[in-house]
């Protein structure tokens, strides 16, 4: 039971099925590896991507600026979330001076490809690095989901109070699961792939 929290009612069940992973993945990293704080600058890379948008998410509910580095077709998608856009092209350090010149206090990488290094340009004096898919980096702490009661529901209690919405971007039947890998491959979808069992 350790494993159970409630369904959010607000959430449908899709959207609560694609809640638990990427809620924890992102509320660990926010809360716990990278200690996110009011009044604090958090850069997020892969900002509109399953994880990142629920990271975006809880740090401007816990009151930090957020900046989210991801392609430019997805800024709007990222201003609803109450992230400002920096794109995820070789400007993204000099838009992040811009937009605060005092540094960056940390940053979230959930996408790899040498963004480490980009933000290490963006930010003065960034302590602070975690990820989700590059740990070569010694600066950079890893982050990987735990099943930890505590955080499961007060994952959902963010949904439930309406700071916290996974995004859907395709629900398929389990037995087109073959597609849904293929789908999630392609790294080119706006949120989470579900798969519904049954009618």
């Amino acid at each position: 039971m350790h494993a159970l929290a409630p369904k959010p009612a607000a959430l449908s069940w899709e959207q609560a099925a694609a809640l638990p992973l990427t809620g924890l993945t992102a509320y660990q990293a926010i809360t716990r590896v990278l200690d996110v704080r009011p009044g604090e600058s958090l850069l997020v890379h892969g900002a509109a991507g399953g994880v990142g948008s629920m990271a975006v998410q809880i740090a401007v509910a816990r009151g930090a600026t957020v900046l989210g580095a991801d392609a430019a077709d997805r800024a709007e998608f990222l201003r609803g979330l109450g992230a400002t856009p920096v794109g995820d092209d070789e400007q993204v350090a000099d838009r992040v001076r811009t937009i605060v010149p005092g540094g960056i206090d940390a940053v979230f990488d959930t996408v790899g490809r040498g963004m480490l290094a980009r933000a290490t340009a963006a930010g003065h004096d960034v302590t602070r690095y975690a990820s989700t898919v590059d740990i070569t980096d010694p600066r950079t702490r890893p982050v990987f989901a735990r099943l930890v009661p505590a955080d499961l529901h007060a994952v959902t209690e963010l949904a439930a109070r309406g700071h916290l919405l996974p995004h859907v971007g395709a629900v398929l039947p389990l037995s087109e699961a073959a597609d849904a890998h293929r789908l999630a491959a392609t790294r080119h979808g706006k949120g989470r792939i579900v798969l519904r069992i049954g009618a």
